[in-house]
Protein backbone atom coordinates (compact mmCIF):
# COMPACT_ATOMS: atom_id res chain seq x y z
CA UNK A 1 0.00 0.00 0.00
CA UNK A 2 1.60 3.07 -1.14
CA UNK A 3 1.23 6.91 0.88
CA UNK A 4 -0.21 9.59 -0.55
CA UNK A 5 1.67 12.30 1.45
CA UNK A 6 4.85 13.27 -0.37
CA UNK A 7 8.49 13.22 0.90
CA UNK A 8 9.27 16.42 2.89
CA UNK A 9 9.39 19.40 1.19
CA UNK A 10 10.81 17.36 -2.13
CA UNK A 11 13.38 15.54 -0.01
CA UNK A 12 14.09 12.18 0.82
CA UNK A 13 12.98 10.43 3.89
CA UNK A 14 16.40 9.99 5.60
CA UNK A 15 17.36 13.75 5.03
CA UNK A 16 17.10 16.29 7.53
CA UNK A 17 15.63 19.97 6.68
CA UNK A 18 16.91 22.92 8.14
CA UNK A 19 14.81 26.06 8.91
CA UNK A 20 15.60 29.30 10.04
CA UNK A 21 13.24 31.28 11.88
CA UNK A 22 12.36 34.94 10.96
CA UNK A 23 9.71 37.27 11.55
CA UNK A 24 7.89 37.18 8.11
CA UNK A 25 9.60 34.78 6.01
CA UNK A 26 11.10 31.48 7.17
CA UNK A 27 13.99 29.37 5.25
CA UNK A 28 13.86 25.69 4.83
CA UNK A 29 16.81 24.30 3.34
CA UNK A 30 18.03 20.74 2.38
CA UNK A 31 20.49 18.79 0.53
CA UNK A 32 18.80 17.29 -2.84
CA UNK A 33 19.75 13.61 -2.57
CA UNK A 34 19.93 13.18 -6.56
CA UNK A 35 22.05 16.25 -6.96
CA UNK A 36 23.85 17.07 -4.01
CA UNK A 37 22.56 20.91 -4.86
CA UNK A 38 21.95 22.89 -1.79
CA UNK A 39 18.20 24.09 -1.75
CA UNK A 40 17.12 26.87 -0.08
CA UNK A 41 13.27 27.85 -0.38
CA UNK A 42 11.48 30.85 1.62
CA UNK A 43 8.62 30.04 3.11
CA UNK A 44 5.93 32.90 4.82
CA UNK A 45 5.10 32.30 8.12
CA UNK A 46 1.59 31.65 7.52
CA UNK A 47 1.91 28.85 4.98
CA UNK A 48 4.79 27.20 7.33
CA UNK A 49 2.78 24.81 8.97
CA UNK A 50 0.85 24.20 5.36
CA UNK A 51 4.06 23.11 4.06
CA UNK A 52 4.83 20.35 5.83
CA UNK A 53 1.45 18.81 6.73
CA UNK A 54 1.22 16.55 3.96
CA UNK A 55 4.44 15.13 3.34
CA UNK A 56 6.49 12.16 4.83
CA UNK A 57 7.99 12.88 8.59
CA UNK A 58 11.56 13.79 8.46
CA UNK A 59 13.72 15.43 10.97
CA UNK A 60 14.02 19.54 11.22
CA UNK A 61 16.75 21.22 12.92
CA UNK A 62 16.36 24.86 13.76
CA UNK A 63 18.17 27.27 16.62
CA UNK A 64 16.34 27.04 19.97
CA UNK A 65 14.47 30.04 20.86
CA UNK A 66 11.07 31.74 21.80
CA UNK A 67 9.75 31.13 18.82
CA UNK A 68 11.34 27.77 18.07
CA UNK A 69 8.96 26.21 20.70
CA UNK A 70 6.55 27.14 19.36
CA UNK A 71 7.15 25.70 15.91
CA UNK A 72 8.77 22.74 17.30
CA UNK A 73 5.45 21.87 18.72
CA UNK A 74 3.40 22.41 15.10
CA UNK A 75 5.84 20.16 14.01
CA UNK A 76 5.79 17.33 16.32
CA UNK A 77 2.04 17.72 16.20
CA UNK A 78 2.39 16.92 12.36
CA UNK A 79 4.39 13.93 12.74
CA UNK A 80 8.47 14.90 12.02
CA UNK A 81 10.87 14.82 14.38
CA UNK A 82 12.05 18.49 15.58
CA UNK A 83 15.72 19.11 17.39
CA UNK A 84 16.64 22.38 18.48
CA UNK A 85 19.85 23.35 18.66
CA UNK A 86 21.66 26.23 20.93
CA UNK A 87 22.32 29.34 18.63
CA UNK A 88 26.28 29.16 19.56
CA UNK A 89 26.21 25.68 17.47
CA UNK A 90 24.24 27.43 14.46
CA UNK A 91 25.81 28.60 11.77
CA UNK A 92 23.78 31.07 8.94
CA UNK A 93 23.38 29.61 5.77
CA UNK A 94 25.42 30.95 3.05
CA UNK A 95 25.21 31.16 -0.32
CA UNK A 96 28.69 30.63 -1.91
Amino acid sequence: MQSSAVSCAGISDSNSVGTDIAKSVMQVHWVDPETGEIVNRPVKRAAFPEHFADRHPCLIGMESCSGSQYWARRLIELAHQVKLMPAKFVKAFNMP
